[in-house]
């Protein structure tokens, strides 16, 4: 097992009606990745899915991936796409449901958001991750 020392919170940067094949696509295509960017993602409706077990490494923080999980929320733009947090009420309780699992799993982990990670400069998660989830003890 990894030493898992961060769960990191992400948005997807788009409209909600994103679709994971088309966020898929964009990591292959443009990105050049083979792994995803993330281990679970939260749909609109707040269906999570995992795409890809804790075991294995994602892309989701430059430098940080071989000690973090990264989960990520389909969103985080308003329509002119400016960052906000637009997290549905499932998505915000699919969100903290996973967390508490996480949380439970790897007791000693930090979670913050994407942008609290040194030198990135995004706003992701589009909320501050730290704050809302800094009292969250394991389950």
């Amino acid at each position: 097992m990894r030493n898992i020392k961060y769960i990191a919170v992400h948005c997807t940067a788009t409209a909600q009606t994103a679709k994971i094949e088309a966020i898929q696509n964009y990591w292959r295509e443009h990105l050049g990745w083979t792994m995803p960017g993330y281990h679970f993602i939260i749909k609109a409706d707040g269906a999570l899915v995992n795409l890809l077990p804790i075991e294995k490494v994602s892309n989701g923080v430059k430098g940080f991936n071989s000690e973090t999980i990264n989960i990520c929320y389909i969103g985080g733009i308003d329509k002119k796409g400016v960052p906000k947090d637009t997290r549905t009420i499932e998505q915000k309780a699919t969100l903290l449901a996973t967390l508490k699992v996480l949380k439970n799993k790897f007791p000693t982990a930090i979670i913050q958001g994407h942008r609290d990670f040194p030198k990135v400069k995004k706003a992701c998660p589009s909320f501050d991750a730290r704050k809302e989830y800094q009292d969250l003890k394991t389950i």
